[in-house]
Parts: structure tokens; sequence; C-alpha cells
């Protein structure tokens, strides 16, 4: 009897407490008028590695006070609106929880001419274990019949870029990135752009979200939760260098003589989740490689020892790397598709026989948008430091899922995600990601009844208790 009152009252929570809701103009329980698209290419079956581009243009009489459109994706999007990043998502879940996010562009629409485009990318074989995947797609769905002008369809137009070639590790979280910028699509999304020559995207299918009796592929849900933050953060300070002399605090544009080989050890100071960017100019064939660790290895422990991690004599570098080609041209710009984990970054220049700008390197702050609302009041310095650094620490681990590691696995366990969610409701009242956890783990559920150990996962883990 106990048992049956407690299951009762589990099943009571996602009852009377439902977390999703369709819009009335989306017509709840009907199919979308947008379609899921992809590039036009009959040998693209949509399930290997590609990085694509999608744009389309309209003209609108008058800048609107509100323009609100959902997004999605397969694996992921970037999307932008006039040149102007605007979102990134969706939120991670399975296919038959496949989360859109609304998003409202108005602020970055203008009267006349506007473009919108995305970035979406499959790193397939490659991809991290917590991204569920069908195949290549992306949707824009209008909220009501003045934002349909934006629905997908083949009026979208969309090419590939194959500047970007997967790097292959045993990384659970995420692998790094090879790109040749004499192969990319410049200004892919700049509304000057001349993309006439773009061929059209092709539909693959309709949109169609839950409470429909039948349905193929993804099964679309709103996201419950909020945009993930995005906070300019600058590196600035210089550790070691070697072939150059630097001060302690790096100064940009930095120039990199011809034929020449720099490493440049930067400090974040502490461990931050970040989008990486560099811009650079010139330096035609040169090879330039960005390298993240949340720590240094004490030299000579075979990468198994770290011992002090604000030190930095008498250690080696060992981490996830972006490595990239340069074309020579001015305004070559990288940023990570994913966000990384880093304390340090390495930087890493071999010019050819033409020197290399370096013209800004920065990264961006991501996390769930937690504010903390809890206060502790006390002299004791120790017990402030512990707690600046606990709340930092669960902060890192929350993104669209609570992350068990987020430098080496980012997956949802179970029996840390309880805890992560009670360190949460200690600082803020948003129980947003905790709803999210406990659908996600919900729907986890093997036939017999058993949860898997993390979720959301492309494998089967059980841990019995």
């Amino acid at each position: 009897m106990r048992y049956f009152i407690t299951l009762l009252a589990v099943f009571s929570l996602f009852i009377t407490n439902p977390v999703h809701s369709q819009p009335d103009s989306l017509r709840a329980n009907s199919p979308w008028n947008a379609q899921w698209i992809a590039i036009n290419n009959p040998l693209d079956k949509g399930t290997g590695y590609g990085v694509y581009y999608f744009r389309k243009s309209i003209d609108l009489a008058g800048k609107p006070s509100k323009f609100i459109i959902h997004v999605s994706a397969d694996n992921q999007y970037k999307l932008y609106v006039n040149g102007k990043l605007m979102s990134i998502g969706p939120a991670r879940g399975n296919l038959y929880n496949w989360n859109y996010e609304t998003v409202d562009i108005a602020k970055y629409l203008t009267n006349g001419k506007n473009t919108v485009s995305a970035l979406v990318w499959n790193e397939a074989q490659y991809r991290s274990e917590n991204q569920i995947s069908l195949r290549t797609g992306f949707i824009v769905q209008g909220h009501s019949s003045a934002e349909e002008v934006l629905n997908t369809n083949n009026t979208w137009k969309c090419v590939e870029d194959k500047a970007y070639q997967p790097v292959w590790g045993y990384f659970v979280a995420i692998n790094g990135q090879n790109m040749d910028m004499n192969k990319t699509v410049s200004n892919w999304n700049s509304p000057t752009l001349d993309d006439s020559k773009w061929p059209a995207a092709a539909g693959l299918f309709g949109g169609q979200p839950k409470g429909l009796s039948d349905g193929f592929g993804y099964i679309l849900q709103p996201s419950i939760l909020p945009a993930r933050e995005l906070v300019y953060q600058p590196i600035t300070l210089v550790r070691n260098a070697t072939g150059i002399q630097l001060p302690a605090t790096l100064k940009l544009p930095l120039t990199i003589p011809a034929n020449k080989k720099v490493i440049i050890l930067l400090d974040q100071t502490q461990e931050t989740n970040a989008y990486p960017t560099i811009n650079f100019s010139g330096g035609k064939g040169a090879a330039l490689s960005l390298g993240y660790a949340e720590a240094l290895y004490d030299r000579g422990s075979n990468f198994k020892i770290k011992s002090n991690r604000n030190d930095v004599e008498g250690k080696e570098f060992r981490g996830l790397t972006d490595s990239l080609t340069s074309n020579g041209g001015a305004g070559q710009t990288y940023t990570s598709f994913l966000f990384r984990t880093y304390r340090y970054m390495r930087v890493i220049v071999q010019t050819a026989d033409e020197p290399l700008v370096i013209d800004s390197l920065y990264g961006t702050f991501t996390a769930y948008p937690f504010k903390a609302e809890a206060k502790f009041n006390t002299d004791n310095k120790e017990i402030k430091q512990i707690l600046d650094i606990g709340w930092h620490t669960a902060r890192l681990n929350a993104f669209d899922f609570y992350f068990t590691g987020q430098y080496y696995e980012r997956l949802q366990y179970i029996g840390d995600a309880r805890i992560q969610a009670l360190i949460a409701f200690y600082y803020s009242s948003d129980d947003r990601l905790t709803r999210n956890a406990l659908n996600q783990m919900d729907q986890s559920r093997l036939p017999e009844g058993v949860t898997l150990s993390r979720y959301p996962t492309q494998g089967t883990q059980i841990i019995p208790t």
C-alpha cells in the first residue's frame, strides 16, 4: 500500500503540474505548416558529418513590435537575424520529445529587407554522447500567420561548408574541430551577401507536435527552459610564451612574423564554459590551434597527476584542440560550435611565408541563467570562499540539463542531478531545470519500467542501486 501511494504521488506531480503547453496560434494537436528542410543533394542522406548554412530574406513594410518564431534542428543550430546572433539550440531531448525554441526576433528586424540565416551542424558518429539524432534537419514555424512568411520550405536556400572536419578522440562530452579557411563560405550570415546562386533547400517532412495520432521523425514540444546566458569574457592573462616576448597582459592586435612558431598560454584564472572566438588576418598557409584545459599535468606523470592548478612551471598541457588553416585574407573568424570548458587556453601559431595578425581573442561565457537569490551572511572568509566556489561549480554544470563533468562527459546522471537540484533550490526559485531533469529521467525508462542511469544519451546504461 505504501508503494502504491508513493507511486501515485509521483505520477500526480507530472499530471497536476504540466510543463508543456502549445501556443494557441500553433493550433495545438495539428501539424505545422513548416517543413523540416536539408541540403538539396541526393547523395547527402543526412546521417553523415556535415556543416550547413540556411538563409531566407523577407521584406517588411515596417519594424514589427514582435515577431515570434519556433526553431529547431538536428543536431544543433545557431540562428542569426541580419547578421546578429539570436538563438542557440535546441535544448537536447529525444525523438519523441524533441524540443523547439521560441524566439521573438523583432528587435533585430528592420523596415525593408531582412535576412534570417542559420548554421546547422551534424557531428554524426563524432557527436556528444548526450546528442540523440535522426538526421540533419532544420525547421522554423511562424507563431501566427504574419510570421509564417519564415516557415521553412523550399523558399529557403542551403549550402554546405566543406571547411570543417571532425577531430576523433574519446571525449564523451565533445570533440575538437579542424577548419580550413580556404574552403569556407565567407559572410554566409551577412544581410548584404549575394545568395542568388545558392540552391533551394529540400523539404523532408512536416513539423509534427505532440498530440497527433500519427507521427514520423521528430515529435516536437516547446522547451520549458529559458535561453542560456551569453556574456562576453576576455582572456588576457599571459602565463608563458615561447617564440615571442609578451607582457603579462595580452595586447591585441598581435603580429606573428613570417616563418615563426609561437606558443602562448593564457589563464582565465578560473574554469569557464565559453564559446572561444579568434579573429585574425593575413598569414596565408599559417596553422593555428586553440587548446583547452581545466588544469595542467605534472611533467613526467604520464598525464595522470594534476597538483597545484595555479602552477604552470614544470607542467604539461593536454586537452581538447581546435585547429585552423589561414587563407591569408582579412577578417577571418572562428567560433566553436559547442562551448569549450577551460581555465587554460593554449594558442599555437605556425606561420608560413606571411605574417599573421591576431586581431581579437575572447570567449563568450554560457550557462543556464540561474540567479543567486539566497544570501548567507558570515564574517568567515573561508566559508564565503567555499560557497562562491560551490555556486560557480554548480553554474558550470547547468546548461540545457544538469551536467556531470562539463569537461569530460556532459551527461545527466540521476543521482548527481538530484544533488545539483537541491543546490539550485537553496540559491534560486527557478525550478525549470529540475522539472526538465524529472521529465527526462522519466522518459528514459526501459520497457521494464527501469530508468537509465543517465539521460539524454545515445547508449543504454543502468546502474543498480
